[in-house]
């Protein structure tokens, strides 16, 4: 017979109770925030740890694995954190206690590592039965007085054993080796710090308690005297080059949010005779070396890199990735930008100082806040051990009390031991004795009876009261307190300081070089020869090579050859409407030759009822000469023309029926223009005026039709035309005499030999 699967009870249903499936799933789903938010992603920031690396640290230091003894296998440390106080997966503590350990993940190691604790390529630990560890200085110094009543214990998962609720912290842990996670609705990123400038700032916030975030940093460093400087930014363990401006990281450190741009350290290494190459010896935090070389690889392959010949891994104990030009004759800063631009030589990291202040509050602190609650949290830690040891210097005193009460009376003490049957309560009557005062003396060894210990214990009695007049005094004043805690704060400094080679700063910073975005653009271009084509409808494309017969080109039925030109796919294309817009493609954005092309309108911006006029390469040191259907132009600087949005340039502004019919460069002296009335007309050019956008002045004057075509040239050269079999006729400047008139005017019946298609050929 199965399980019944009623309910318990009578099996009526009585016992079944109601939920609201909403309010159940909110109250559950806020108990699992809760639970991430407090117990998992966020440090405390007090002691900069998340729970699952205080107890790697306090499994530690029960196992006493401190700098100066032994290794233990990391197997042992994860079993004790795992049996005792963290009931998770062993590979995921074992995960926490090797980044504690790994130079390029933590930048004030916390775990001292002994086999293969993983790369800066990314290869994994070995397992842990094969790997050892053991505390750092760092570990200790944030383990300092915790058996002396500092913090406060809890009991465990299993309430078997207690466990800290947050460490002492004499380390400025949080900012010092930052830290990352994301939460439930919540986020937080810190980056790491120099820990000299953290306590440089720590002195000074105590020394002035009002200072602002701006105080505490330092806009311009020492180089001569690293200790001098405040914070002056992050300090990543695998160094780099900061390129923010410092209002961007000043704004950062008040709100507790911003970024940092990150950039590798590089340097141009001479190869003799003129070659180079480029050794980047840094590269930005948390980017993996070998994944950073394959993307790179990637790009060469796919030719987004035409600056880059080659990429290689020459890396030992120290990052060397060695950049190989395509020619010596590349800027080697252009290289840089370019990879900077499209690859993870450069990096973003967000600051996100979001924190469980005060141990309970999620909140995002200011560099100010952050260092304010850690001096504050070092102040209940040295409040807490002052009282621990008062209590037990009383402890001692009353002890060592009843012990020179006993050395006094001796003889009669043993008589006491030796002829009552319970001494303790006549000691305690006969000279007025504490319970702690008899049970010392019914302790003390044989030993201690010479004369000798009297003055010993005297002399200690002393000592000790010297020592709690002391501390009564200390805890009575508030500023004996922050001395005290200036003194600890100096002794980390020091111990961590600049002159040492952990404490040595790593990350640099500096400015960005000033490069045009565009030159970096075309920079990234692999040059190479095309044919851009444009057919009558309007349809672009670009074939490979420079071809040297365009009538073999094929076009959409209905469809034909407009114009073609060659070009580099590193040249920029203008195109001019006759809407009077201009739009400006890069050929390497054209499509390819294999089919008809795309037309304009899908690359740009341009309207239906407008047609291109022409299109050429874009020359900014050119003018051009802009000309309507009814005569109208003006001369325009080409580099003004340059659209850089789909949109385009408005440039010559035209009302239907009019339209922009020419657009040529400006090359001469005088101008000759000839309307579809077959008259010409030659004046300067000079009369033309220079614009940068209009409707332009009349060129020519028309009683019907409008311009057929316009030159510029050299009157001193004469004015040239071709006929239909491809003569040429040239005109002098005496013969063109009857021609020149002023600019407006309606000119007069061309020459002899002049084309009929009224055309200069």
């Amino acid at each position: 017979m199965g399980k019944s699967q009623n309910p318990p009870g009578a099996g009526d249903g009585g016992d079944i109770e109601t939920v609201d499936l909403k309010k159940a799933l909110e109250e559950r789903y806020l108990a699992y925030a809760l639970s991430t938010i407090m117990h998992r992603a966020l440090p405390d920031v007090r002691d900069g740890l998340k729970p699952v690396h205080r107890r790697i640290m306090h499994a530690m230091r029960l196992l006493r694995l401190n700098p100066d003894q032994r290794f233990a296998k990391c197997a042992a440390i994860v079993g004790e954190v795992m049996g005792k106080f963290h009931p998770h997966g062993d590979q995921s503590i074992y995960d926490a206690l090797v980044r504690l350990a790994q130079s390029f993940s933590v930048r004030y190691p916390l775990v001292d590592g002994q086999g293969n604790f993983g790369n800066i390529d990314g290869d994994s630990a070995a397992a842990m039965r094969y790997t050892e560890a053991r505390m750092t200085e760092a570990a200790t110094s944030l383990l300092e007085g915790i058996t002396e009543d500092a913090v406060d214990f809890r009991l465990t998962y299993n309430e078997a054993h207690e466990e800290p609720i947050v460490l002492p912290s004499a380390f400025p842990n949080l900012l010092a080796n930052g830290s990352s996670g994301i939460a439930v609705g919540m986020a937080t990123s810190i980056p790491p710090h120099n820990v000299a400038e953290l306590c440089k700032a720590a002195l000074h916030l105590i020394d002035h308690p009002d200072a602002s975030v701006e105080d505490l940093m330092t806009r311009h460093p020492h180089p001569e005297d690293d200790d001098e400087n405040m914070v002056r930014g992050p300090d990543f363990p695998t160094g780099g080059i900061v390129v923010d401006e410092w209002d961007s990281i000043l704004d950062a450190y008040k709100t507790g949010r911003g970024t940092f741009r990150v950039r590798s350290k590089w340097q141009r290494e001479d190869l003799g005779r003129g070659t180079w190459q480029v050794v980047v010896t840094e590269i930005p935090y948390g980017v993996q070396k070998s994944r950073l070389i394959e993307k790179t690889a990637e790009l060469l392959l796919a030719r987004r890199l035409p600056l880059l010949e080659d990429i290689r891994d020459e890396s030992a104990e120290d990052v060397r990735v060695v950049l190989i030009p395509k020619s010596r004759a590349v800027d080697p800063t252009i290289l840089m930008e370019s990879l900077f631009k499209l690859t993870d030589f450069e990096n973003r990291f967000p600051l996100n100082m979001n924190v469980l202040s005060r141990g309970r509050i999620p909140n995002v602190l200011s560099l100010r806040d952050a260092l304010q609650e850690w001096l504050e949290h070092r102040k209940e830690v040295l409040v807490r051990r002052s009282r621990h040891r008062l209590a037990e210097i009383e402890r001692r005193l009353e002890v060592l009390g009843g012990l020179l009460i006993a050395y006094l009376n001796i003889d009669e003490v043993i008589r006491i031991i030796r002829e009552e049957d319970e001494p303790k309560p006549v000691m305690m009557a006969r000279w007025d004795l504490t319970d702690l005062q008899a049970e010392s003396i019914l302790n003390m060894r044989l030993r201690a009876l010479r004369r000798l210990e009297e003055f010993e214990i005297r002399k200690e009695f002393d000592g000790l009261t010297e020592e709690k007049a002391q501390i009564e005094a200390l805890l009575a004043s508030d500023e004996r307190l922050w001395k005290a805690i200036r003194w600890e704060v100096e002794r980390i400094r020091d111990q961590f300081g600049s002159r040492t080679e952990l404490g040595r700063r790593r990350t640099h910073f500096a400015e960005a070089p000033e490069h045009d975005e565009e030159h970096i653009h075309q920079a990234m271009i692999e040059k190479e020869p095309v044919t851009v084509v444009v057919s009558q409808k309007g349809w672009l494309r670009a074939m490979k090579g420079h071809l040297s017969d365009f009538g073999s080109l094929s076009f959409k039925e209905g469809d034909k050859l407009k114009l073609a030109f060659h070009a580099q796919t590193t040249d920029k294309i203008l195109i001019f409407t006759t809407g009077g817009k201009f739009y400006t493609i890069g050929v390497d954005r054209l499509p390819g030759g294999r089919g008809h092309g795309e037309p304009i309108r899908i690359m740009v911006d341009m309207d239906n009822g407008q047609d291109i006029v022409t299109a050429f390469i874009h020359d900014p040191a050119r003018k051009l000469l802009l000309v309507s259907q009814q005569g109208n132009g003006f001369v325009v600087a080409e580099e003004d023309v340059a659209a850089n949005t789909r949109k385009g340039k408005q440039v010559m502004n035209v009302k239907a029926p009019d339209e922009a019919r020419i657009c040529m460069p400006v090359d001469g002296d005088h101008v000759a223009i000839v309307g579809e009335n077959r008259k010409l007309l030659v004046f300067a050019l000079s009369d033309v005026p220079v614009m940068a956008r209009g409707k332009g002045v009349r060129l020519q004057k028309y009683k019907g039709g409008g311009i057929s075509d316009i030159k510029t040239f050299i009157l001193a050269d004469g004015l040239s035309w071709q006929d239909s079999a491809d003569r040429t006729f040239t005109r002098s400047e005496e013969e063109l005499r009857d021609w020149m008139g002023a600019r407006a005017s309606a000119g007069r019946l061309v020459p002899k030999g002049f084309p009929r298609t009224g055309k200069f050929g």
